[in-house]
């Protein structure tokens, strides 16, 4: 099985494990469900971090006005106790976006452990441990945040809530940062070696038969146009070669500036050394004759 290093920009993803058999529209199309899963889990898990805080989403004709403001035009959040965790505690939402009836501490480590989880097993780390990551580990990361959210909310979430939208796979990306990140499948590229990987083609028609290799390989939308090469030398390696010149021109700087020549009275120094040797001539002392 080849091995692709997914890449978005210059940025490592996820290693990705295929036959080079098969066919470059179903390797873009899981790809992309990947590359997307995986944006939905970090999507959820900050917005986990908000529910666990402050409790359910407000409707949104609610949304960011004060109590007064509230009172005055005599709103109400019908979901806000139909939807409360048992007991409950008070923590109001300075920004104005949540109901304020957040989960007791119990019940808010088990949403953060399973945000926790769900960030563990879609880990870009994974990349540097050889393990390459599938739709079924994405599923299983929303698997494990949609029961945090049962156990925490037996009564179920708001329909507006983004959690739940998330999970329902209803949720409105549009005017955020977060609509830039998603792929379309539809219009979805793979790059390696500065060629684009054309639909219709194998894999093995651009990265050859050879099953047993690893490819960098860069995810693109068609309006994007072609991304930039892979550097020659990683940034460790770019880093370990600029350590080791200046290692090298210190010790040249050193050289240069040391002017004793106190090594040339050393024995390794001596040129006749070895001549001595062979003679005997090494080690020998000198004793005054006496005159009787």
């Amino acid at each position: 099985m080849v091995i692709l290093h997914i890449k978005r920009g210059d940025e490592s993803q996820f290693l990705y494990e295929t036959n080079v058999n098969n066919s470059v529209d179903d390797v873009v199309r899981d790809i992309v469900a990947i590359f997307n899963g995986r944006l939905k889990v970090t999507r959820i898990c900050y917005e986990m971090e908000e529910l666990q805080k402050h409790g359910t989403f407000l409707p949104l004709e609610m949304q960011g006005l004060t109590e007064d403001q509230i009172k005055d035009l005599k709103l109400e959040d019908p979901w806000a106790k139909r939807c409360a965790p048992v007991g409950y505690i008070v923590s109001k939402d300075e920004m104005g976006r949540r109901c304020g009836l957040a989960p007791p501490p119990n019940l808010q480590d088990v949403l953060k452990k399973a945000a926790e989880t769900a960030k563990e097993i879609i880990s870009k780390k994974h990349v540097d441990l050889r393990k390459c990551l599938t739709q079924k580990d994405v599923f299983r990361a929303l698997d494990e945040l949609r029961g945090a959210t049962k156990i925490v909310f037996p009564a179920g979430l708001p329909p507006h809530d983004p959690v739940r939208m998330e999970l329902d796979n209803v949720e409105d990306l549009s005017g955020t940062q977060a609509a830039n990140e998603v792929i379309d499948p539809s219009r979805a590229c793979l790059w390696a070696c500065g060629k684009k990987l054309l639909n219709g083609n194998k894999l093995s028609d651009h990265l050859g038969k050879n099953d047993k290799s690893k490819v960098t390989v860069k995810l693109c939308s068609a309006s994007e146009g072609a991304p930039g090469r892979e550097p020659i030398l990683t940034e460790d390696e770019r880093k370990q070669l600029m350590l080791q010149a200046y290692r090298k021109q210190e010790e040249w700087k050193k050289l240069e500036q040391d002017d004793d020549d106190s090594y040339l009275d050393s024995k390794w120094a001596d040129g006749q050394n070895m001549k001595r040797q062979f003679h005997g001539l090494n080690d020998i002392s000198w004793k005054p004759v006496l005159k009787k």
